[in-house]
């Protein structure tokens, strides 16, 4: 399973001109399920999400994650967005492939396990989505900027 994560001031999923998935300060992860992905991978996933420590603590340094920020009274947000091109492979050629992305009837409910997970590990996080296998329009205000990319079985 793959991330691109990015600490927002603000994300934003449209769907045909509708906001589906709006969240204030957090992160916005567009994730790629990938074939072979089992319930290690998305519970690593869901674990290093709400735990990822960039958010900025009072002396400057990146120190706080989404669990530090809702313990502390705040309420942010991860904004989860269906990305299947995340799980693409564009190291040979010109054109990436996405022969290791999980087929869709499978990663839509892989997706949605991922879901529940974030919630359940951190409930004072506003986890909200985009909507799976839908054209999106993903906005968001990167802060830093800081964007991290997670893999759950780099290295393999």
């Amino acid at each position: 399973m793959r991330s691109v994560v990015q600490r927002v001031s603000r994300g934003s999923v449209e769907v045909g001109g509708r906001i589906v998935g709006e969240i204030g300060r957090g992160l916005v992860a567009l994730v790629g399920i990938e074939a072979g992905d089992q319930a290690g991978d998305r519970a690593w996933m869901a674990d290093k999400l709400v735990h990822l420590r960039i958010f900025e603590d009072a002396a400057g340094k990146m120190n706080l994650s989404l669990v530090d920020l809702g313990a502390a009274g705040e309420k942010p947000g991860l904004l989860l967005v269906p990305n299947f091109t995340v799980a693409g492979d564009a190291r040979k050629g010109r054109r990436p492939s996405f022969d290791n992305a999980m087929r869709p009837e499978q990663s839509e409910a892989e997706f949605g396990r991922l879901v529940e997970e974030a919630r359940a590990l951190a409930p004072t996080v506003d986890v909200r989505t985009g909507v799976f296998r839908a054209e999106m329009s993903v906005h968001l205000t990167n802060v830093g900027p800081v964007t991290i990319v997670l893999e759950s079985r780099r290295g393999e």
